[in-house]
């Protein structure tokens, strides 16, 4: 009964809304309260896939969970490389210990005395021409290899080695003389006379001479020294090698 009084009303409404023009006044509005929500509806169809999204974070590392394997085989050896540069010189070791002894060698051939140097010689003052402070003597007794030369009073090395000189000169005066290597006074020899007889002034050394190298005595007659020089006495100048050296 309250049904059809409801419908009755509302074409009522219908009918006097369509006939008597609307107030749009807030006074003459008349609303009905809001009816009961109705039935979900049927569900739609999917839409169209979206556009693709931005490229997210990369995510944190994962722990493997599998079982580390064996160890595999040695790979093929690579092509070498380019040598490095050299290095330093490193401390130098120990001494090793001795070696063992080797075996006696050959004998050597027999030496010959003739073919070993043999410088000598020994020569006398006779009438020797003047050469500054040089005693010259001018007489050769022997003179192997022509080393000494009685012109100029001075031995001269062929052969390198230790050789010996020694000198007996006589004076009837003080005199001193002097042994010279290389221009170098090597040793002094002086004698003391104060009489008029006729004494010796000698004296020797051994000297090691190069190839070239030369030897001479000298005095100074300025200083008072005078070499007697007569048939009463002779002086004598004499030189010769030891044994030979490398030098």
């Amino acid at each position: 009964m309250a049904s059809s009084f409801w419908l009755a009303a509302s074409s009522l409404a219908l009918i006097l809304a369509a006939v008597v023009p609307q107030v749009t006044t807030q006074e003459s509005f008349c609303s009905a309260p809001n009816g009961q929500d109705g039935h979900p509806g049927v569900p739609g169809l999917n839409g169209r896939p979206g556009q693709k999204g931005d490229l997210g974070e990369p995510g944190a590392s994962g722990r493997s969970a599998g079982v580390r394997g064996p160890k595999g085989d040695p790979g093929e050896p690579g092509v070498p490389g380019i040598p490095g540069n050299k290095g330093f010189r490193g401390p130098d070791g120990p001494q090793g210990p001795p070696g063992e002894r080797g075996d006696q060698g050959l004998k050597g051939q027999v030496g010959n005395v003739m073919h070993q140097a043999r410088a000598a010689f020994s020569a006398s003052r006779q009438s020797p021409e003047p050469n500054g402070n040089v005693v010259v003597f001018d007489h050769i007794i022997t003179n192997q290899d022509n080393g000494y030369s009685g012109q100029r009073g001075v031995f001269t090395c062929k052969d390198p080695g230790y050789y010996y000189f020694s000198f007996q000169v006589v004076s009837a005066g003080n005199l001193c003389l002097i042994l010279v290597h290389k221009d170098t006074k090597v040793a002094t020899f002086c004698d003391d006379n104060s009489s008029s007889f006729l004494q010796v002034n000698s004296g020797g050394s051994v000297l090691k001479l190069a190839a070239g190298d030369t030897v001479w005595l000298e005095s100074d007659p300025e200083a008072g020294n005078k070499v007697y020089e007569g048939p009463d006495a002779d002086s004598v100048f004499s030189g010769f090698l030891l044994f030979p050296s490398s030098v």
